[in-house]
């Protein structure tokens, strides 16, 4: 689904947007930091300005983080469900900022509960990104043992999504951490294979498999900079791209 219709245009027609958990906490140690979550809705709805149809994927760390949780009493099951659960919280917050920044958007979970949004299926979430609306997906897979990532890779195949669009807090894959590591060098461009053999984390292994078997490119950019998330589906900007 990669069309690139003028300079100003998308690369891809449909992408799927993936915000950690902790990119909505702003300055605050814990929770929900209101002003950054209106920025990013307000990138979100400048992204789909572009002509793009936007799926977005949220983690939960924000709030509670499943695997960290798990074996403090619970077992990595019910931990990982309580991720989830996180995950609902912040796709309802980040759907009112969307609209109040000039989108209709909808949440829907992979976790039905159908008195808070509505339940996913692939039909309805691709039905409502044709209509012009922001998708936003909760509840990771809906099952215990994947990561938001991996969820957002396999959303992204489902939805025949151009991209996955990951959002970070550095601006692309470096050969170290380029805050510990002044000679961190940026890689431009990178395989699947590449990835996975260089253990590069800024996915899990399980994410970038999948990616590699439905051959999804992944363009790992920094959200720190308004207006980031539309020069990434544009092409622009600094990033990494991970592609067969």
């Amino acid at each position: 689904m990669s069309t690139r219709s003028d300079r100003n245009g998308p690369v891809y027609g449909r992408v799927l947007v993936k915000v950690s958990g902790e990119a909505l906490m702003g300055t605050e140690p814990f929770g929900l930091h209101w002003p950054t979550i209106e920025r990013i809705a307000q990138d979100l709805v400048e992204a789909k300005s572009t002509g793009a149809e936007i799926a977005v994927v949220v983690g939960g760390g924000n709030i509670l983080r499943g695997a960290s949780v798990a074996g403090q009493g619970l077992d990595r099951a019910t931990a990982d469900h309580m991720g989830m659960l996180a995950t609902v919280m912040n796709a309802l917050a980040l759907e009112k900022a969307v609209e109040q920044a000039g989108s209709p958007a909808r949440t829907l979970s992979a976790i039905p509960m159908p008195t808070i949004c509505e339940p996913y299926a692939r039909q309805t979430a691709s039905r409502h990104l044709t209509r012009g609306r922001i998708v936003l997906l909760a509840g990771g897979t809906g099952n215990p043992y994947f990561t938001t990532d991996t969820g957002a890779v396999l959303r992204a195949a489902e939805l025949d999504c151009g991209a996955v669009m990951k959002a970070t807090n550095v601006d692309g894959v470096y050969t170290a951490d380029p805050k510990l590591d002044p000679d961190a060098r940026r890689y431009e461009r990178l395989t699947h294979d590449e990835a996975l053999a260089k253990d590069l984390k800024v996915m899990d292994a399980a994410a970038f498999a999948l990616a590699r078997e439905s051959k999804l490119p992944i363009v790992v950019f920094s959200i720190r900079e308004p207006g980031a998330i539309a020069a990434a589906i544009r092409g622009e900007g600094r990033s990494t791209t991970v592609a067969p």
